[in-house]
């Protein structure tokens, strides 16, 4: 089994930053990509940012050049750097991991970024 422990949202105001921390334990064997979804109210849940194991990223049009993800191979943690925020980032974030063998999905419990005034 692969565990994720997320860590770093909370209620920020527009123009603000936060960083989001993901750590995976567990059978992770070799891992392919991390990444990050959000799910809004009313809204289905969507990519916002990955991470794969050579180091290639690719991000949701709406956060780039605002957001960065990272990975610490050594920890098995990923990053997400969200530098000016807005209203329309509030969701709930997800952490994600895929690899193999499997292949295997994980998925992490959620964490709450508001951004608000």
């Amino acid at each position: 089994q692969v565990q994720l422990v997320e860590s770093g949202g909370g209620l920020v105001q527009p123009g603000g930053s936060l960083r989001l921390s993901c750590a995976a334990s567990g059978s992770l064997g070799s891992i392919i990509r991390m990444g990050w979804y959000r799910q809004a109210p009313g809204n289905g849940r969507a990519l916002v940012a990955a991470i794969y194991s050579g180091g290639r990223t690719n991000y949701a049009d709406s956060v780039k050049g605002r957001f960065a993800i990272s990975r610490d191979n050594a920890r098995n943690t990923v990053y997400l750097q969200m530098n000016t925020l807005k209203p329309e980032d509030t969701a709930v974030y997800y952490c994600h991991v895929n690899g193999m063998p499997g292949p295997y999905d994980a998925w992490g419990q959620g964490t709450q970024v508001t951004v608000s005034s």
